[in-house]
């Protein structure tokens, strides 16, 4: 190879982003696995979980670069910029995130750079946590009986952003099922959003907690209730909420959840 051709190559490896799943080992996809058997880096996120931590080359080098509420281990800017660096001596750079890469994290932004700077970048999708915390809830976002759509919005919006904020008005009216990610510190406001919108109080809401792992567990209450349990409980973060009629299926179906 000569200097030219050196030049042009400068990044050897290849970068994936990859989808952890929601926590249960079990449900991350033999692709992921595969790739973090092999990886020579390995760059996780806060909410990947213990068991597929272990997962990893044992001689790969492991990097931390979680992000949770006023926690950063690493910003943004400086997770793409190693990602980038990693790339010109590895072969096998994993971007390991929890859920998918692509909806809520950042997947599509850390993509985008990595391509603008000439790196071999592929995404390895995993399943999101407002599917799987709801199933393992006994919740099905979707039923003949009571609801034909799924909204998923994110409670914790980025400043500066494309727009100012979520359209509260068009997501109580846009669909029968509302899933909502990251929204346990704005709850208060997203209720009365909500309720502004002229959705009924009586509606009702779960919230699914460390969904998937050993220790999830739900509460279940009201869009009139629910901000009072949350006060009164110590319910907390990484959560998901869960709005609509299908969440009253979880009396009849949370006992059956995967083991």
């Amino acid at each position: 190879m000569n200097r030219t051709e050196k030049q042009e190559n400068k990044y050897l490896g290849k970068v994936y982003l990859v989808g952890a799943g929601p926590g249960d080992p079990g449900l991350i996809t033999l692709k992921a696995k595969g790739l973090l058997e092999c990886a020579d880096v390995v760059i996780y996120d806060a909410l990947v979980s213990p068991p597929i931590l272990a997962m990893i080359n044992p001689q790969a080098e492991q990097i931390n670069a979680g992000k949770r509420r006023g926690k950063h281990s690493l910003f943004q800017e400086e997770t793409t910029q190693l990602l980038i660096e990693k790339a010109q001596n590895h072969a096998i750079v994993v971007r390991l995130k929890g859920g998918d890469p692509f909806i809520f994290g950042r997947g599509g932004e850390e993509m985008e750079e990595l391509v603008n700077a000439g790196i071999s970048t592929e995404v390895v999708p995993g399943i999101t946590s407002g599917i799987a915390a709801a199933a393992y809830a006994g919740i099905p976002l979707t039923h003949r009986l009571y609801s034909s759509s799924v909204t998923f919005v994110t409670g914790h919006e980025a400043a500066g952003k494309y727009r100012p904020k979520v359209d509260w008005n068009a997501i109580a009216h846009g669909s029968e099922t509302i899933v909502i990610y990251m929204g346990i510190h704005n709850l208060p406001y997203i209720v009365e959003q909500l309720s502004a919108a002229g959705l009924n109080l009586e509606t009702p809401i779960a919230l699914v907690r460390w969904g998937t792992r050993p220790e999830q567990e739900e509460l279940i209450g009201t869009l009139e209730t629910i901000v009072e349990q949350v006060e009164q409980t110590g319910f907390g973060a990484p959560a998901i909420a869960v709005i609509g009629q299908v969440v009253n299926m979880h009396s009849i179906l949370s006992n059956y959840r995967p083991v």
